[in-house]
């Protein structure tokens, strides 16, 4: 097993190395970019935004003036290549592209940002005043937070539930269990927020819970029972919405994993043994059942943390890491896009490996290694 970790880890590098050149050759075709976002801003507040500009290069007063300058000095083949270009001089154009470092060619953008990301500079936000690694560090707590207590609430809900549907299979308790299920799959999460917030987030009912953020204005002045007790009241509707509409899928997987072990013949051994039920079921199907559930806990936690949870944080105004790599892509802010692409990756390839030793833990008789040999 240990040899079969290596040569997944060895294909690490390469995996991301393509991930990476893909999303980068995308973007060079897709249209817009940081100069056009900055150009848009200078059409809507021209003084804000050439200081903006101006406070990054250090030449204020140049850029002043090349804002402020008269169409006539623009050349036809900026107009061409930025849309909304008309009326600023091309020397204000090369000073946006050499701020955002667009003024070098393709490829040596690419390889120089390889470079910078082999010793995990990622860079600076184009439109933050903040390095990439300080932007993803103070999103992580909602992120992680919405991730951990979902995945371990949806776990702790659907197999419990997805055994005791596969023991009462066919009876009045699988029916009406099997409609709610139906129910939470059909119905996306972000309607269930909605719903939250109407009844109990002050939209037309109650004003029991908060509308935004991860903690109340005032955490860092509370007790620590006040502030575990603030978290979790802060953090009550989110994952409320993320739990309804994510434990339907892991119900019915358990439901039917073990279903498919019931009627196995050491499931007949067992019982003709004279072993109790629940001994079968617990000392016997159990393990058996749950190797699919359990082995998939990190891909699951993985998914919720950086997809699921988007609209979540947008709905609730959590600032997490999907709602940053939203707005990135959103605004062409190149670092922090490129940057959440290869942390996303690099967590992909990791959490497989993981995966695929929870699955040798829970069943020591899977052995990848030995397969591949």
């Amino acid at each position: 097993m240990f040899a079969y970790i290596i040569r997944r880890l060895m294909f690490v590098p390469p995996t991301l190395f393509v991930i990476i050149l893909i999303n980068f050759a995308v973007v060079q075709i897709l249209p817009g970019g940081p100069v056009e976002q900055m150009i848009s801003q200078i059409s809507g507040q021209a003084v804000d935004a050439t200081s903006r500009v101006s406070g990054n290069t250090g030449s204020e007063t140049g850029t002043s003036n090349a804002s402020t300058g008269s169409g006539s000095n623009a050349s036809g083949t900026v107009q061409s290549k930025y849309r909304g270009a008309q009326g600023l001089p091309p020397e204000f154009i090369k000073q946006l592209e050499a701020q955002f470092g667009l003024d070098k060619p393709a490829h040596e953008r690419f390889f120089l940002m390889l470079k910078n990301y082999l010793v995990f500079d990622f860079g600076k936000s184009y439109f933050k005043d903040a390095s990439v690694v300080d932007l993803v560090l103070s999103k992580m707590p909602v992120s992680i937070s919405i991730g951990l207590w979902t995945t371990l609430l949806v776990y702790m809900i659907s197999i419990p539930l997805g055994v005791a549907k596969a023991v009462r299979d066919g009876t009045r308790f699988d029916v009406w269990t099997s409609g709610v299920i139906i129910i939470g799959n059909a119905i996306p999460a972000f309607l269930f927020a909605i719903l939250l917030i109407v009844v109990f987030a002050g939209g037309r009912y109650f004003d029991w819970f908060p509308l935004r953020g991860l903690t109340s204005e005032n955490f860092d002045e509370l007790s620590t029972p006040a502030k575990i007790a603030d978290y979790f009241w802060h953090m009550a509707l989110p994952i409320a919405a993320m739990v309804i509409g994510g434990f339907a899928g892991l119900a019915m997987l358990t439901k039917n994993s073990f279903m498919e072990e019931i009627n196995k013949q050491y499931v007949v051994t067992a019982r003709s043994k004279g072993l109790t039920e629940k001994r079968v079921l617990y000392g016997h199907i159990f393990r058996n059942a749950m190797l699919i559930v359990i082995a998939g806990f990190p891909s699951a936690f993985i998914s919720i943390l950086f997809s699921s949870s988007l609209i979540i944080e947008i709905v609730f105004s959590l600032d997490g890491l999907g709602l940053l790599g939203f707005e990135a892509a959103l605004n062409r802010d190149y670092p922090v896009m490129f940057a959440t692409l290869y942390f996303f990756g690099l967590m992909g390839l990791i959490v497989g490996i993981i995966s695929d030793v929870m699955y040798h833990i829970v069943d020591p008789r899977i052995d990848f290694g030995s397969r591949e040999a």
